[in-house]
């Protein structure tokens, strides 16, 4: 059986790795995966020796939660940090895990 969840992905300067995953358990996740990456956007390349590895941080919640995440997001992080985010429609097996409903 496949449930339909939002996947929220967040990329991140490394700096906001523990404030983000607060963030993301406080709104309600029940987990999340967290990946060190590097690339190169509108600011020229981030990653580099001093402030290391940006981190991509991507959740399965509930529409209303991934809402959620992103409004806090907008208002702690969007405009003083290097952080993007989206959200993908996904269809899970087993999604109900991933609502706190194992």
């Amino acid at each position: 059986m496949k449930t339909v969840l939002a996947k929220v992905t967040i990329v991140s300067e490394r700096l906001l790795k523990d404030e983000l995953i607060a963030l993301v358990k406080e709104a309600g996740a029940t987990g999340f995966t967290l990946a060190a990456v590097e690339g190169e956007g509108s600011r020229g390349v981030r990653a580099g020796d001093w402030e290391g590895r940006n981190i991509m941080l991507e959740t399965l919640v509930s529409p209303e939660t991934a809402d959620a995440i992103l409004a806090t997001l907008n208002e702690r992080y969007l405009e003083n940090f290097a952080v993007v985010a989206w959200v993908t429609e996904v269809s899970v097996v087993r999604g109900e895990k991933f609502l706190g409903q194992a």
